[in-house]
């Protein structure tokens, strides 16, 4: 079952209170312009998801089918704790192949585009993912039955909506060594170079403390939201096609089909000819 429907009502509510938390702390972190913007993206990755969830599980339901597949048992708690670890494990690599293959980074770029951090960032995702629904397939094979998958992925965004938010600092020592928390996330949504795809995991920070990609907040560097270069302006759909009018500039500019061909699946930035580091080139060319 998808949860994420039934959660929108506790997202809103705890956006406001997250607001009026600022308002009267004096340390307010919501713009309303910036706000309508992630709402209006958040309304349309909705529409997408529910494409995404349909075609999934008419996928799901012929590789069953065709394969003759054994499916595990709904009533074993071990299928429902496998399935959540297993999931957030393959989460983890999806979301860091979302930053460092250029052609994933351009559907996955819309939602680090906000130089705002909190509650409402959370629900700026992206409309033009095609691919993640890949990383379902897997489960498919191993024989877990569909309404555990698609329970687990629900529980697994849900989660992740309470980490964007500056109004939590730090949590005690062993939350934050196994699970991700605002402080990791703060990290993750940071434009800073020293923090640049860093901190992929969703509910686990395991994966990036084993994979190398885990990086501290620190005192001394506070974060700064968004992109190495803004996008002016608030118009949705424009923050939607941003990274891949970036990419189609770069293929279009391409003097060969390898080299065309190289561009999709390296980093994002990489140019033929260049020998800069993926973060410098980034930052470079402002992604």
């Amino acid at each position: 079952m998808n949860y994420v429907t039934y959660a929108i009502p506790f997202f809103v509510l705890m956006m406001a209170v997250e607001f009026l938390w600022g308002r009267f702390s004096g340390r307010q972190t919501y713009r309303l312009n910036d706000t309508i913007n992630s709402l209006s993206m958040g309304s349309l990755s909705r529409l997408q998801a529910l494409v995404i969830l349909g075609a999934s599980a008419s996928i799901y339901e012929f590789v069953v089918a065709q394969l003759q597949l054994t499916q595990l048992s709904e009533q074993s708690t071990w299928v429902w704790i496998s399935a959540f670890v297993l999931y957030d494990f393959a989460y983890y690599w999806k979301h860091r192949w979302g930053h460092e293959v250029a052609l994933f980074w351009g559907a996955h770029v819309a939602h680090h585009q906000s130089e705002d951090f909190n509650l409402g960032t959370a629900l700026r995702q992206t409309s033009m993912d095609f691919y993640g629904f890949l990383f379902y397939l897997p489960f498919f094979l191993l024989g877990y039955p569909s309404e555990v998958l698609f329970t687990v992925v629900s529980l697994n965004l849900i989660y992740q909506f309470w980490v964007h938010t500056e109004t939590v600092t730090r949590l005690p020592v062993w939350v934050e060594f196994i699970f991700n928390t605002p402080s990791h996330h703060r990290v993750h949504h940071a434009s800073n170079i020293r923090y640049l795809d860093q901190n992929h995991g969703g509910v686990l920070i395991i994966w990036d403390r084993l994979f190398g990609t885990f990086a501290e907040e620190s005192a001394d560097e506070p974060p700064v939201y968004g992109l190495t270069k803004n996008i002016e302006g608030y118009n949705p759909w424009e923050f939607a096609i941003a990274g891949y009018r970036a990419l189609w500039r770069d293929l279009a500019a391409a003097e060969t089909w390898k080299d065309r061909l190289r561009l999709l699946y390296k980093a994002p930035g990489w140019q033929p000819g260049n020998d800069l580091s993926a973060k410098s080139r980034r930052a470079a060319v402002g992604l």
